[in-house]
């Protein structure tokens, strides 16, 4: 079982601004939406993307792979950022502030998830 520090446990935001003028750049854009939910990400909001990372070299590894596959014409923005700085977020919907819920630890790369399930759940 592999625990994370908060601190160490990242999340990537991608953000862009592509033109959709023309067919081929309205294509383009999609490819690379796909590309990004092909890669784990989901949409926070419209062009806003995002997903966890297991550390600054995964972020790396995630950009370098995002800039490879970027559209050439537009603008792409890769935001790293801690799971301790994102536990901070305030979310607004109308007049109503959220406030995110957040598990105290992540557990990840857990191969027996039956093991943490309560005895009622069945898979």
């Amino acid at each position: 079982m592999t625990y994370l520090s908060g601190y160490r446990l990242m999340w990537i935001m991608v953000l862009f601004d592509l033109p959709v003028v023309t067919a081929n750049e309205r294509r383009k854009a999609t490819q690379f939406r796909n590309f990004l939910l092909d890669n784990g990400f989901e949409m926070v909001q419209f062009s806003v993307y995002m997903r966890p990372c297991t550390g600054k070299e995964h972020v790396e590894k995630l950009a370098a792979l995002i800039e490879k596959n970027m559209p050439s014409d537009g603008k792409v923005d890769i935001l790293p950022f801690t799971d301790k700085q994102y536990e901070n977020i305030i979310t607004l919907r109308g007049k109503d502030k959220l406030k995110r819920n957040n598990p105290l630890q992540y557990i990840l790369f857990q191969p027996d998830v039956e093991h943490f399930l309560p005895e009622s759940v069945n898979l």
